[in-house]
């Protein structure tokens, strides 16, 4: 005879719910699993022999091939607990299909997506009640059952809604006409916050209809997505304009193809602005017809050698001319157009770049320069020549840095006649600090750079003992925030 354990045996609790007193006899699970958690869930009526679809979809429930991450265990115990329920207290265990009746951790996630699509809740009240079947999964909502308590003993939980006569604050103001306010009837000695209430619970019963805890056991169909990203464009748009020429407008919709320039007419448009500029040099016509081109590119996304060769050229006119704004726009799209490949002067733009950041004085983007460049690109005759003339300023070589400033190759004397008249300060400022009591003025004008023919500057000598003031304040002006706007 085996013997007998000194004990009785007590099933452990798997949450913090009131425990239910029930054997495992009444349980719905045929053998002790340990997915029949649904062991818990049963009638209140003692026993009770269970269909077997029943005791199969919460075998199912509980399996651990369906269990959801984010639902926790006992809101599944909940769920089929008031999913079963329902079916004893409607009739309907026997005629409902258990076999495609979705699960409770679907149902569960269903509602919590319910819960955040249905936007027309935005009154408290219908955010306290979107569905008595997830009540007990939010604890810090107001529950839909406590809404009825609430309209019926609103006037005594709340002081500002007492219907006395004489803590009321309707019952404190007076009305000369005693018209009933806002076509309501008259009020009868009731507050008129309780007829609000009503209102409010007449709403709220309406939209709540939709989602009553009877549709949890309709057929599930996937709730719609409200959220859905807008779907990409196609593509870049073609032009079908064929003027060469266009007024610059800054778009504020999407560009129309009637008003766009497909490429080859934006080739005819490059070649006849070149020869119009060289012709007639009229600067703001030729920066809006540039800007003008750049924009059908731009919206086209057409980004090939023909592009880099227009904004170079547009970039050149705009240091010719002295404007810094349109210029920087080039840089910065070339940039991005060397990056990829596809022709061009990189170069020639990279020496432009350094001579711009000593004009701004912009160490930071200079140092940046200097560590991103290869030793093909130190080689460049541009590029050292401008490396060469960052090193003459950063060392005060004025004599070196003036003889590199009358040979600055391609267009950088553009640029650096920008601050020139800069550097001609600090250099008259070391020349009267070293020459004393004067100097030649023929040897500051070879010195500083400057074009004087040779009898003109004979015999006239600047003092300089005297200068150094003077020069230096000048240079503190000039050495304020170079001015980088456009010239026109």
């Amino acid at each position: 005879m085996p013997p007998t354990g000194a004990f009785t045996a007590v099933t452990a609790r798997r949450s913090f719910d009131k425990p239910i007193a029930v054997e495992t006899t009444h349980s719905l699970s045929t053998s002790p699993t340990p997915g029949a958690t649904g062991s818990t869930i049963a009638s209140d009526n003692g026993k009770r022999d269970w269909p077997p679809p029943v005791r199969s979809y919460v075998q199912r429930s509980f399996a651990d091939g369906n269990i959801l991450p984010g639902i926790d265990r006992s809101e599944m115990e909940i769920k089929l607990k008031q999913v079963i329920s329902h079916s004893v207290e409607a009739g309907t265990l026997a005629t409902i299909d258990w076999d495609n009746l979705p699960l409770p951790q679907i149902m569960i996630r269903d509602e919590r997506a319910r819960s955040h699509n249905l936007q027309f809740f935005s009154s408290p009240s219908a955010h306290n009640g979107r569905s008595t079947l997830t009540n007990e999964t939010t604890p810090n909502k107001r529950k839909s059952s406590d809404l009825e308590s609430l309209d019926d003993h609103a006037s005594r939980a709340l002081p500002w809604r007492q219907s006395d006569g004489r803590d009321s604050f309707e019952s404190r103001v007076s009305y000369p006409d005693k018209r009933p306010r806002n076509g309501a009837g008259p009020i009868n000695g009731s507050s008129k916050s309780i007829q609000v209430t009503e209102g409010r619970k007449k709403r709220f019963q309406t939209a709540t209809s939709a989602i009553s805890p009877v549709t949890s056991l309709r057929p599930w169909r996937p709730s719609p997505n409200h959220d859905a990203e807008p779907t990409e464009p196609k593509g870049p748009i073609v032009g079908r304009c064929q003027e060469l020429e266009k007024k610059y407008f800054r778009l504020t919709s999407a560009p129309n193809p009637d008003t766009v320039r497909p490429l080859h007419v934006l080739e005819k448009t490059l070649d006849h602005l070149k020869r119009k500029w060289r012709r007639e040099k009229k600067y703001p016509y030729i920066c809006d017809q540039f800007k003008s081109l750049r924009q059908d590119l731009t919206v086209q996304r057409i980004k090939t050698a023909f592009t880099v060769d227009a904004y170079e050229i547009h970039a050149r006119i705009a240091l010719e001319e002295g404007d810094l704004s349109e210029y920087n726009q080039c840089q910065t799209q070339l940039r991005a157009l060397y990056a990829q490949n596809l022709g061009g002067h990189p170069t020639e733009f990279l020496a432009y770049r350094i001579l711009y950041f000593l004009h701004t004085s912009n160490r930071t983007d200079m140092n940046d320069v200097l560590a991103d460049l290869t030793p093909t690109e130190k080689h460049d005759p541009a590029v050292k020549h401008a490396l060469d003339s960052r090193s003459a300023l950063a060392l005060g070589n004025y004599h070196r840095f003036f003889e590199l400033y009358l040979n600055t190759p391609n267009m950088g004397a553009y640029l650096t006649d920008m601050f020139v008249a800069r550097e001609r300060l600090s250099a008259l400022s070391a020349v009267c600090k070293a020459y004393k009591p004067d100097v030649k003025l023929r040897f500051v004008t070879e010195e500083l750079g400057f074009d004087a023919d040779e009898e003109s500057a004979s015999g006239v000598y600047l003092l300089t003992g005297k200068a150094p003031g003077f020069f230096e304040l000048a240079l503190q002006a000039a050495s304020s925030r170079p001015n980088t706007k456009p010239a026109v």
